[in-house]
């Protein structure tokens, strides 16, 4: 039987990661999300909160621990 070939990717990611102390302020994950070469949005992901800046928006919108948790739980599992 002739092996399936991968379907090419269609998303990327592009991360950078800022450590000055694991538990201090200023310590982040930032990640650039690409869907076919164009970029859906920007995530960073830092201690107190994460921050989503969609496309070509300049600005980013912050979302708490708790906030995050409850849309995961309402996408993930409808609740």
């Amino acid at each position: 039987m002739p092996r399936k070939q991968p379907r090419p990717r269609k998303h990327s990611v592009k991360a950078t990661l800022k450590v000055h102390e694991l538990s201090k302020a200023g310590t982040s994950l930032h990640l650039e999300i690409y869907r076919e070469g164009e970029k859906l949005g920007a995530l960073e992901v830092g201690r107190g909160a994460l921050y989503w800046a969609g496309g070509k928006r300049k600005s980013n919108k912050r979302i708490d621990w708790s906030r995050f948790a409850e849309l995961m739980d309402e996408l993930t599992y409808g609740n």
